[in-house]
């Protein structure tokens, strides 16, 4: 074989012919990498002071920054917008349209912006523009209210008939507006004489400003937030009416409050009567929550008339900037995740009998053990530590010894607040759940078990926990009862505690599926004001007798729940599972609102009522010892399952295009598409270096190893043993379930690039 290659080279080399000095040599075509592209949108729902903006992908785009986007030129006298932009022509381009608010400090008020869950795209085979229609795209129309980006919500909250006036006044309905008044310090406030007379003049909103209202009547239609008339909303007995005000200088406004009604002689065309007034001063307000009573003043002889009372929530923007526009799970949830299974507390309580979980709740052990017995989603309580640092954990309140940890006696128990410890002192002192405290028995004897041990951190659980499987995260806030005491007193300020929060996740979440909830109505308006990627769950009491009544109207009822949710724009409602018993109505209730629904509650701990709540259409429910009560064949993540069919059908397509199969391109899969999708890739996953108690999906995943050295670069399975014994059938099944899971393909190539060609070519 030798002797014919050095012949081929022979005759190869006898066949070069002499170069002619006469010939010419070829002109090198230098590629086109760029071109100018016309961005075309038909928007016609744009405000006064609104304008179209443009964000993509690409430098040119601002890389979905909201403070770096491009923004459109108005067409005159039409509802397009466009602009001429250099995009380049060796890769698709992703893009969405915003619609904004500049404000004087050259920042940008996010108003309405397209949340497909894939962005528009330009391929780079796109040879000439369309016309967009704004939010208008691959057969879906996705539109979503904007998050505080520099700006702050005021909000004003009139319930249970905040208004004590003079006998005459007394049981006539009245109209309530709150009007933002710019204070102009060192001189008298300028007050528009509009606001104080039965003029029909609107009031000029300082730069930036904008009012909007939602009443939570029984018609969930008018929940939705809308514009605020020129006389206010009427207030109906017993209802609750809220007022959000967004600015982007809150110490620099007041707010007029006007009282109007209407005469009993008046015709359907007369305006109401002004009644009165009140002001509302920055420096009335505390950090981010509390209430007032004020005087009501007659509009007439300026004398008082009575009083109003009502709370106010104050909702500030993120302190560092960590939400982009790059992609929303919002209002996102796939019609295929029904009946899903939740770990409540991981495996589960383990305090409330004595027949409780074996392991503690809580827990990393506990989380694992759950996801390993297939939980689609875990659930879990967060709290902050007194350093600021969240930790999962249940109760306010902790019991803890100041002796030795075999030497207890029930006379040294001391009851702390949570928020009043360290991290390091709950992880250190020996910290005994208030059932061990008051009953003066240990239930645990895991000081040796790291993984066993209470309060890890949240960021602990996003790194250990195998990232397939979903978060429900708990915010735990106090709140107060019908009897006017508080479950927990004295609490850190309600935005640095959601911003800690918040922080940890949009930092170590990555692709994990994260689902916020809360007890408390004004926590789960700040989660979604706060942030725009991961969707917020109100979580509801209801009518019941095993917990006692807490004091927000809105607390007390499955269709107050779904008012509220309505309300603020949120995904959904997790309902007690007793309340909806006695009512399966209520679950149409929800999803006619178009609302998710999960449940909650000791009900749920039975498998034939697990298997009901199924049929009766729940998106998630949440149950104790999910290992015992699960009903799945195979107990793996629903998440995990379709990252396994995303990897397949993307290796398909790979297939049919005659390339590698463990290549990405951009014509098989967008950049959208990996990011917004989760796909196994066990080679690039995060291992474990302790060895968990438990057995889990990471360990199983871990039992699949991707090494390069492979000749045939096909995966080998790791021998390593797993520690947990009563998962052997387990494991087997989900071996034979990743056995050929990937096809033989080139690692280390690169696709060839395409060029979107010119006209001109």
């Amino acid at each position: 074989m030798q002797r014919w290659f050095f012949l081929e080279e022979h005759i190869k080399q006898k066949e070069i012919l002499p170069k002619k000095m006469s010939l010419q040599q070829p002109v090198a075509v230098h590629e086109v990498t760029s071109q100018e592209w016309i961005f075309t949108v038909s928007a016609p729902d744009v405000g006064p002071k609104e304008k179209v903006f443009l964000t993509g992908n690409t430098a040119e785009l601002g890389e979905w920054d909201f403070n770096r986007m491009v923004p459109l030129e108005q067409q005159s006298e039409t509802n397009l917008w466009s602009k001429t932009i250099k995009i380049p022509n060796t890769s698709d381009v992703l893009y969405r349209y915003v619609i904004c608010i500049p404000t004087e400090e050259n920042d940008v008020i996010v108003r309405n912006w397209e949340t497909n869950i894939h962005p528009r795209v330009i391929k780079d085979s796109t040879l000439h523009p369309v016309e967009d229609v704004f939010g208008a795209y691959d057969g879906k129309h996705n539109i979503s209210t904007g998050w505080l980006t520099t700006q702050t919500l005021i909000q004003f909250k009139f319930a249970k008939n905040p208004l004590h006036l003079k006998s005459r006044l007394n049981g006539r309905l009245m109209n309530i507006k709150v009007t933002p008044v710019k204070l102009s310090f060192g001189t008298e406030p300028q007050v528009e004489d509009s606001s104080l007379s039965t003029d029909t003049m609107d009031v000029e909103m300082p730069a930036g400003v904008f009012v909007e209202v939602s009443t939570l009547d029984n018609d969930p239609s008018v929940c939705r937030l809308r514009a605020q008339e020129q006389f206010g909303s009427e207030y109906k007995p017993n209802d609750i009416l809220l007022i959000n005000i967004m600015t982007p200088n809150p110490l620099g406004l007041a707010y007029l409050v006007d009282f109007y009604s209407y005469s009993s002689r008046a015709s359907a065309e007369d305006p109401p009567c002004h009644i009165g007034y009140t002001y509302i001063l920055p420096n009335m307000f505390k950090p981010s929550e509390g209430t007032l009573e004020l005087p009501v003043t007659c509009n007439v002889k300026h004398r008082p008339l009575g009083t109003v009372n009502f709370d106010y929530l104050i909702i500030r923007p993120l302190p560092e900037k960590l939400c982009d526009l790059q992609v929303s799970y919002a209002k996102h949830w796939d019609p295929s995740w029904t009946g899903l299974e939740v770990g409540h507390r991981g495996l589960g309580a383990s305090f409330k009998t004595k027949e409780g979980n074996s392991i503690r709740e809580n827990t990393i052990a506990s989380l694992k053990k759950a996801a390993a017995s297939g939980a689609d989603l875990l659930e879990f309580d967060v709290q902050l530590s007194k350093d600021m640092i969240p930790v999962i954990y249940h109760d306010y309140h902790v019991c803890i010894s100041m002796k030795r940890k075999k030497e207890v006696e029930h006379t040294e128990m001391l009851e702390l607040p949570v928020k009043d410890l360290t991290l390091e002192h709950l992880q250190k002192l020996k910290v005994y759940h208030l059932v061990e405290g008051r009953n003066h028995e240990i239930l645990f004897f895991d000081e040796d078990l790291e993984e066993h041990q209470p309060f890890p951190t949240l960021e602990d659980a996003l790194k250990n926990i195998d990232s397939h499987v979903g978060f429900n995260v708990e915010l735990k806030w106090t709140m107060e009862m019908g009897d006017g005491t508080f479950e927990l007193n004295n609490p850190f300020d309600m935005n640095t505690y959601v911003d800690k929060i918040l922080e940890v996740v949009l930092k170590h979440a990555g692709e994990r599926r994260i689902v916020f909830s809360g007890f408390n109505p004004d926590i789960c308006t700040m989660v979604r004001q706060k942030q725009n990627k991961y969707p917020v769950m109100f979580l509801t009491v209801g009518i019941t007798n095993k917990y006692p009544a807490y004091r927000d109207p809105r607390c007390l009822s499955i269709p107050a729940a779904v008012q509220h949710a309505v309300s603020s724009d949120i995904l959904g409602v997790v309902v007690h599972t007793e309340d909806l018993l006695r009512d399966p109505t209520q679950v149409k209730l929800a999803t006619d609102a178009g609302l998710v629904i999960f449940c909650w509650g000791d009900d749920n701990n039975d498998k034939n009522t697990i298997k009901r709540l199924k049929e009766m259409g729940l998106h998630a429910v949440i149950y104790d010892k999910l290992d015992q009560y699960t009903t799945k064949e195979v107990k793996e993540s629903i998440f995990l399952m379709e990252a396994r069919d995303s990897q397949r059908e993307l290796m398909r397509l790979a297939a049919l295009d005659g390339l590698p199969a463990t290549e990405s391109s951009t014509t098989v899969q967008t950049v959208a598409e990996s990011a917004n999708r989760p796909f196994l890739d066990l080679s690039v996953r995060n291992k474990i270096q302790e060895r968990s108690t438990v057995t889990s999906l990471e360990s199983l995943a871990s039992s699949i190893d991707l090494r390069e050295e492979v000749p045939d670069k096909n995966l080998k399975r790791n021998r390593d043993i797993i520690t947990n014994t009563d998962k052997d059938y387990q494991v087997k099944e989900q071996r034979n379930y990743f056995r050929d899971l990937f096809t033989a393909g080139d690692n280390n190539k690169e696709l060839p690039k395409k060029s979107r060609k010119n006209d001109s070519e």
